[in-house]
Order: C-alpha cells, then sequence, then structure tokens
C-alpha cells in the first residue's frame, strides 16, 4: 500500500498535475465552456419542439410556432465552433496576461477568414454547419495559433503604443492593431492556397487530420473505457480529470451530439448514428460526478442509518446525497476523502466503466433510446436527465435507474470495509 502511494505521489502527481495546468488544455476547456450556456438554451427550445406529444407538437405546427423554435435552436447550437474560436483565443492570451479580449476578437475574425462562404440567389453567405460543431477543430487550432502570435508580439512590443492619457479601451485598440493585421493575413493566406490548390477548405482538412485519431478514441467503447479509466486516476490524485480528459475528447464528443441533434430535429424517429455524445457521458457514465459517486453517497446514507454507523459517515452522510444528486462529489471527493484513498480506488474506476458498457450496449441493442443532442445543465438529477437527453424517451430514465443501483452494489462491499475501519479507529480512540 505504502508503495503503491509512493508510486502515485513521486510519479504520477507530478505528470497530473503538469497535464491539468498545461495553458493549451486550460484555453480549449474554457473555450468550449463559454459555449454551453448557449448550447443549453437551444437545448430548452429543442425539448419544446420536439416533445414526445404528437397532440403538442401538431399544436405548434398549427400556431407557426415550430418554426421560429427551430431557428432559435439553429442560432444557439449552430454558434459553437464561432463562439469556442474566440473563447479560446481570449483564456489562452490572459493565461500568458495580454489582452485576452483582442486576441479573441482577432480569432474570431480569422475563423471567418478561413471559413469558405456560399453563394446563393438572395446573396453569399457562411454555411451555418462550420459555425457550428463541424468547425470546433478549426476554432480550437485557429483559436491557439492566433494567441500565441497575439502574445508574441505584444511580449516582444511590437505594437502601437499611445500616451497614458488615451482611454484604456482606445490604447488596447490600437495596441492590436498590428498583430491583428498579422494574424489575419495569415488565416487569409492559408485559405487561399488550400481554395488555390483544390484540396478543400482548412474545416474539412481538420475533420479529417484531428477527427479521425480522436475519433477512434472518443467514438468507440474500448477508448471510452480507457478514457474512464484516466479520468478516474486523475480524480484520484487530487487533478480535475474532467478538465484533463474533456479538454482533449469533448470535441468529438460535441460534434457526436450535434450529429444526433440534426437528425432528430429532421426526423425524431430517425435512428440517430452516435451513441457515445457528451450527453452520453455527462448523463449515463459520469452519474453523480467522476467516479459515478451516485452509488457511493446513496450507500453512506444508508449505512448512517444503521444503529452502529461511524461518526464519519454520520457525519458526511447529508454533506455528500444532497450535492450527489445534483451531480457534485467534491464534498465525498474530498471530505470522506476519495482522494489517495486506496479502499476506494477499485469502485472508482469500475462504476463508471461498469456504466457506460451497460448503457452502450442497451443503446447499441435498441434496448434505449439514444442521447439526441438535448444538452441539460450538469446539475440537472439523473432519472429527469436520462428523460430531457434521450428526447422524453422513458427508457432513459429507467436506464439511469438501473445503472444507479449497479453503482450502488459497486460501491457497497468497499464501502463496508472502509466503514469498519473507521469503527475500529473510533473503538480505539475511545478506549
Amino acid at each position: 500500500m505504502k508503495k503503491n502511494e509512493s508510486f502515485l505521489e513521486t510519479k504520477m502527481l507530478p505528470i497530473a498535475a503538469k497535464i491539468g495546468s498545461n495553458k493549451i488544455l486550460i484555453s480549449i476547456r474554457d473555450g468550449i465552456t463559454l459555449s454551453m450556456p448557449l448550447i443549453i438554451i437551444g437545448s430548452l427550445f429543442l425539448v419544446i419542439a420536439s416533445f414526445p406529444i404528437k397532440a403538442w407538437t401538431d399544436w405548434l405546427t398549427s400556431l407557426g410556432i415550430d418554426a421560429y423554435l427551430w431557428k432559435g435552436v439553429d442560432s444557439s447550437f449552430g454558434l459553437m465552433g464561432l463562439i469556442t474560436s474566440f473563447g479560446v483565443a481570449n483564456s489562452l492570451a490572459r493565461q500568458y496576461k495580454v489582452d485576452g479580449v483582442s486576441a479573441g476578437v482577432i480569432s474570431l475574425s480569422s475563423f471567418i477568414v478561413v471559413t469558405p462562404f456560399v453563394s446563393a440567389e438572395a446573396g453569399s453567405g457562411i454555411p451555418v454547419g462550420y459555425m457550428g460543431s463541424k468547425g470546433l477543430f478549426v476554432a480550437m487550432i485557429v483559436g491557439i495559433i492566433s494567441a500565441l502570435i497575439f502574445k508574441e508580439f505584444i511580449k516582444r512590443d511590437i505594437q502601437i503604443k499611445l500616451p497614458d492619457s488615451v482611454p484604456p479601451a482606445v490604447a488596447r485598440s490600437f495596441s492590436a492593431l498590428i498583430p491583428g493585421s498579422v494574424i489575419i493575413t495569415l488565416w487569409l493566406i492559408i485559405f487561399a492556397v488550400l481554395e488555390t490548390i483544390n484540396i478543400g477548405n482548412i474545416h474539412d482538412l481538420m475533420l479529417i487530420v484531428l477527427g479521425g485519431p480522436l475519433g477512434l478514441l472518443g467514438n468507440n467503447i474500448f477508448g471510452t473505457i480507457f478514457a474512464i479509466l484516466l479520468n478516474s486516476l486523475f480524480w484520484f490524485v487530487g487533478i480535475h480529470g474532467g478538465n484533463v480528459v474533456n479538454s482533449i475528447l469533448s470535441p468529438i464528443w460535441l460534434i457526436n451530439s450535434d450529429a444526433n441533434r440534426l437528425l432528430f430535429q429532421a426526423d425524431n424517429a430517425a435512428n440517430l448514428p452516435n451513441i457515445i455524445t457528451a450527453q452520453f457521458m455527462d448523463n449515463f457514465v459520469y452519474i453523480g460526478g467522476g467516479g459515478a459517486t451516485i452509488g457511493l453517497v446513496i450507500v453512506i446514507a444508508v449505512m448512517a442509518r444503521k444503529k452502529r454507523a461511524s461518526k464519519v459517515t454520520k457525519a458526511m452522510a447529508p454533506l455528500t446525497l444532497a450535492p450527489g444528486i445534483f451531480n457534485i462529489n467534491e464534498p465525498a471527493m474530498f471530505g470522506l476523502p476519495i482522494v489517495m484513498n486506496f479502499s476506494l480506488l477499485i469502485p472508482f474506476i469500475l462504476a463508471p466503466i461498469a456504466n457506460a458498457v451497460i448503457a452502450y450496449s442497451a443503446m447499441a441493442s435498441g434496448l434505449v433510446a439514444k442521447t439526441t443532442g438535448i444538452a441539460v445543465s450538469w446539475t440537472m438529477p439523473p432519472i429527469i436527465s436520462g428523460f430531457l437527453t434521450t428526447g422524453g424517451h422513458i427508457s432513459g430514465s429507467i436506464l439511469q435507474i438501473i445503472l444507479i443501483i449497479v453503482d450502488i452494489l459497486i460501491y457497497w462491499g468497499f464501502y463496508k470495509v472502509v466503514e469498519k475501519r473507521n469503527l475500529e479507529l473510533e473503538s480505539v480512540q475511545n478506549n
């Protein structure tokens, strides 16, 4: 045991900390997170427009409201890439102590520069698809490179400086002129070269170059199990596993989610193409948070009601159950704790993996509806979230109930060992 602890503390913890503090991974996380409110708002429109009661949808259609609701869906989901391009550059620039807003605006402009326009009788425009999930990879690449170039210009003092008497907002705008001109021109040249040699646009290129390898990891059950393992191990040493793993894989999960959403929007009875989506991971794998700790907090609550429950269990039950229902597991993670607690390492890894395998099998077999791209707040309690994310199918809620029971069974035996040790320790202290 001590040997394992020493290995984790001396080898894995420094590596995990280094990855967790990587500026680029943090910027990707922040950039994607910036678009989350829009996705949730769009999901609200999507739920209202496609609620699985025919009389309801017919009524919306008869009033002509459905078209406006679908416009709300497209106008929110359809900006995911655009917002991410700003958010990534803004976050990365701020980490380097330079103006994040200017870097974000330059990145946003660059993102539009590399995006092909389409022409129609009404005029030219930007395809909505590239502004949304299809443009996520390009948004991240453009945001990162633009911010890094912008940072170099400012740090090397290659900028227009105005007197101190000039208002700061005006001064920042002029400071961004030289780096902004260079960055936008660079992306314009890249767009022109790709168009001239006729190999497609940068969006399609990135989907092949980045989407292919990431798809192999994040688009199948074996890669998903590996991602869950990493997530749990990072959490176990005190690093936010979701922030690290999701920074790499959430783009592919979001693309899968939006592909399902588009097909569901066109035909809510269609067989959706993707099982592993952002909603699959958030609402069916990590029920209660990282490690699927909903099972653990329920076990603690049940054991706390016993006559001979330990003081630790009695104290932790109210502190962990209420937050756990809303997928907040920091009280259990650091209060129990789970972090560096080898007695709980196996179930902490096993529970979310079991959830993934069971949920994947249930959806692949058609027993349970796949997620439709409807995003709910990560604090949405299970059973409700299962119903909503599967487009109003009760099968989603039933699956979550089954998964919670499985998680309880996995954690039960291991926490009994912890509880026995707590009681023995209290007995020694009392004597």
